[in-house]
């Protein structure tokens, strides 16, 4: 099962490429996923990005192949890597969309990128919190509450507009 993946990550193929293929074969293979989750704890940083993108297209069409790996995702939203900083973040918004409870654990390491230099992990983090305010209504009221004061200080209006639509999207429900 390894050799499948290695396979692919030690190719000449380009990084888009390998995503795509890798994300086809756990689709077709749920047990690839422990294979996955192994990179992303004991690989390369290189493998480690590339195993977070790949969990986000796999949460985004079989959210409930990560949910046994739900703390580890969320033990590396605050990863030193970049790419794994942006891709558990948008894995555990498209897991909220099915699971929202399962992942309310996620809100505190979330915040903390929520004032990250980065726009791109400050955008995902927005993306994952969103989207567990807008599945999870227990926990609506503090997350808008918090997501308002982050409009006022927010310097991007790409992240102040992923805000912004949840927002107008839950006070429309």
């Amino acid at each position: 099962m390894e050799n499948q993946l290695t396979k692919i990550l030690t190719s000449d193929k380009k990084h888009k490429e390998k995503v795509v293929l890798i994300t086809k074969k756990i689709s077709r293979d749920n047990k690839l996923i422990t294979v996955l989750f192994d990179l992303l704890l004991n690989g390369s940083n290189v493998e480690k990005g590339t195993a977070a993108e790949v969990m986000k297209f796999v949460s985004q069409e079989k959210p409930e192949l990560l949910l046994p790996y739900i703390e580890i995702l969320i033990q590396n939203i605050n990863s030193t890597i970049s790419r794994v900083k942006w891709g558990c973040p948008e894995s555990i918004g498209y897991i909220a969309r099915k699971y929202p409870k399962k992942v309310e654990e996620a809100i505190p390491n979330l915040f903390k990128n929520t004032t990250d230099k980065s726009i791109v992990v400050r955008w995902c983090a927005a993306f994952a919190l969103t989207e567990i305010a807008r599945f999870n209504t227990n926990k609506q009221k503090e997350l808008i509450t918090r997501f308002k004061k982050i409009i006022k200080t927010e310097s991007n209006n790409g992240v102040k507009n992923v805000y912004r639509n949840a927002l107008t999207e839950i006070e429309k429900a």
